[in-house]
């Protein structure tokens, strides 16, 4: 049995849409972040970063990982599926969950904190994230004018990048004028697994939205 232990955001989804996407049996335990959960010594044990997600693989001896991307690549291993068997098109899917780690998802972060958590809005820090947002943005929508998917089919370099460019909206990031990067979008966006995917944990009430929204920037900034 596989163990994902998680919340609501890009980064957690990244893990449970390819769950969902492989068709395996898995746990969710929910991580309340607000409540810094994730920064218990229990957790800590699992995920030395003190941030989610973490998979234990129970039948591999409750081997622990942290790091998204890692975890991508753990189960696309693992069972096969989504990382190609062609030596140079495998590398380049894992230059596109690269990508991701260390300039989509930091950028697109970065923009949500100083948009929506951080007391003091500063504009020209929040012109910067943006302005990277949509130049990152501008590199996959270049790319994918020829393709369908970032790397040959629908691979874990899609299911990394997918969550991110998702919340633009709540990260105040254009994404119009970029329509291959659309069309990409609304493909993946169509995929029953990622649907359901997107649905774990349990998502909040608007209400529940709301309190956290009040509460979570000195958590994501801690």
């Amino acid at each position: 049995m596989l163990e994902l232990l998680t919340s609501e955001t890009p980064n957690g989804w990244k893990v449970s849409i390819l769950l969902e996407e492989l068709g395996e049996p898995y746990k969710v335990t929910p991580i309340a972040l607000t409540d810094r959960v994730q920064k218990q010594d229990w957790y800590v044990a699992l995920n030395p970063n003190g941030r989610i997600p973490t998979l234990v693989d129970h039948d591999a001896g409750d081997f622990a990982i942290f790091e998204s991307g890692a975890i991508l690549l753990y189960l696309a291993e693992k069972y096969g599926r989504f990382l190609p068997t062609d030596a140079r098109d495998r590398s380049r899917v894992i230059q596109w969950v690269m990508w991701q780690m260390s300039g989509l998802g930091p950028m697109m972060g970065q923009a949500t904190v100083f948009n929506r958590y951080f007391d003091e809005k500063l504009p020209s820090v929040i012109d910067r994230y943006v302005r990277e947002s949509q130049r990152l943005f501008g590199v996959m929508d270049t790319h994918l004018a020829t393709r369908d998917y970032l790397v040959g089919d629908y691979s874990i370099a899609d299911i990394a990048c997918f969550p991110w460019v998702r919340g633009h909206e709540w990260a105040c990031v254009d994404m119009g004028g970029f329509p291959h990067l659309e069309r990409w979008f609304d493909r993946i966006s169509a995929r029953p697994a990622v649907q359901r995917g997107l649905l774990i944990p349990t998502p909040p009430t608007d209400a529940e939205m709301a309190e956290k929204t009040t509460r979570q920037g000195k958590t994501i900034l801690a």
